[in-house]
């Protein structure tokens, strides 16, 4: 491969975040001019995103950040109401048209964090698909855009085809998702201009589909570029924790549980998580990924900060890394820590240790605190939990009016009788 002329690529390949390309070298050429208009897909299946769209939303970041064209970010109203049969075992449970509203609405406020919204040639813009799948005219569709697919080719599509080789069932209409998600890409191509889609490498097929409709509907070329398949050094995927996914909004998971998903990073992804979730400078990160024993916990922290101020702003993130200071090398109580509200009236009668724990988050079920007990893993204001039937009441209230539960030495939530 030959040397990359765009800023916006090369920044991309030295950071990591290229898997695939149908043609870099035009792709490069195109970035160098800033004639890139590129769109990720975000379906609203929940009310908000989470670490596993951060490479794609930084993507755009970088196309932007280096003057390399127009990003757009398109929620999916209209394709949310198919499910994307993607990396999936099963259907998707079909959302109401209400959900799907107020889940879009929901996600939309991350954009801004890191993208220029405006009227200018190269700010971002936010579109629905909705605007022009929700209108199609069933036989119309058929005619004018099914009859350039091929069953045989969808069927060799790995969302169709393991689905059908562990014989499980797939319906008509996920069938159908990658069509529209073809039907997407010459949409925005006809309208704004758009060349190039961008998503995970789990996407490659989808996006290809829509280069080819482009191709068969007359549109100008059409480009594709995806992102690895992100897992940890020890092989676990990324964005996952044992309390669930790692959100983005932080009415779903508050700036400093983020940050803390951050600092746990383990050694062997510090630098690489560096690149792809930061926007230091490589110098900077290369400094940093060469500290030692333990000095990467420095690496980590900052890591943590840099991370976070990029989804929840600068203030909440160097909170955050107080809170963390405070609580675990002073040994203090920060108030910043994750809260659960209890009725002081319920609190007065006593609650379960194992009830507590379940209901701050940090334990499934009974069955797992109680386990966490057996294994001495669980604390009361710093004290380990010895007798899985004890009760927590007032008089566990600290000198700050609450009471802190502890997993382990890095999980804590505080309990504020109210």
């Amino acid at each position: 491969m030959s040397a990359l002329k765009s800023d916006f690529l090369r920044t991309l390949s030295e950071r990591g975040y290229i898997h695939q390309c149908s043609n870099l070298e035009e792709l490069d050429a195109l970035a160098a001019k800033g004639e890139i208009v590129a769109y990720v897909g975000y379906d609203c299946t929940a009310p908000s995103l989470h670490v596993g769209h951060l490479l794609s939303i930084m993507m755009l970041y970088w196309l932007q950040h280096t003057g390399a064209g127009k990003p757009i970010t398109l929620m999916g109203g209209g394709t949310t109401r198919v499910g994307d049969p993607s990396g999936r075992d099963e259907t998707r449970r079909l959302l109401s048209i209400e959900q799907i509203d107020a889940n879009k609405e929901s996600i939309k406020t991350v954009f801004s964090r890191f993208l220029k919204f405006g009227d200018g040639p190269r700010d971002a813009i936010m579109l629905d698909n909705a605007e022009w799948l929700v209108p199609l005219k069933y036989i119309d569709f058929l005619r004018d855009v099914g009859r350039h697919f091929s069953v045989n080719r969808m069927l060799t599509m790995d969302s169709v085809r393991l689905r059908l080789e562990r014989e499980q069932e797939l319906s008509f209409i996920e069938f159908n998702y990658m069509i529209l998600q073809a039907y997407d890409f010459v949409e925005l191509a006809r309208r704004y201009g758009c060349n190039l889609q961008m998503g995970g490498s789990d996407q490659w097929g989808n996006i290809v589909t829509g280069i080819d409709l482009g191709r068969r509907m007359g549109t100008h070329q059409l480009y594709a570029l995806t992102t690895p398949l992100l897992t940890t050094s020890s092989g676990a995927k990324m964005g996952k924790t044992a309390a669930g996914a790692v959100w983005l909004n932080e009415d779903q998971l508050s700036a400093y549980e983020y940050w803390q998903f951050w600092r746990n990073t383990e050694d062997g992804d510090v630098e690489r998580f560096l690149k792809l979730f930061t926007t230091l400078p490589l110098y900077e990160i290369t400094r940093l990924a060469s500290l030692q024993g333990a000095e990467i916990n420095e690496a980590k922290k900052i890591l943590a900060t840099e991370a976070t101020a990029l989804v929840h702003g600068r203030e909440k993130a160097e909170a955050a890394a107080e809170t963390a200071r405070a609580t675990f090398e002073q040994g203090g109580l920060a108030a910043g820590l994750p809260t659960v509200e209890i009725s002081k009236t319920e609190l007065a009668a006593g609650v379960g240790v194992l009830a507590a724990f379940v209901r701050a988050g940090l334990a499934k079920s009974n069955g797992e605190a109680r386990r966490h007990v057996q294994g001495g893993g669980l604390r009361i204001n710093d004290e380990v939990v010895k007798d899985e039937r004890a009760v927590i009441t007032e008089k566990d209230l600290t000198s700050e009016g609450v009471v802190k539960l502890s997993l382990g030495k890095k999980r804590h939530v505080l309990l504020r009788p109210i």
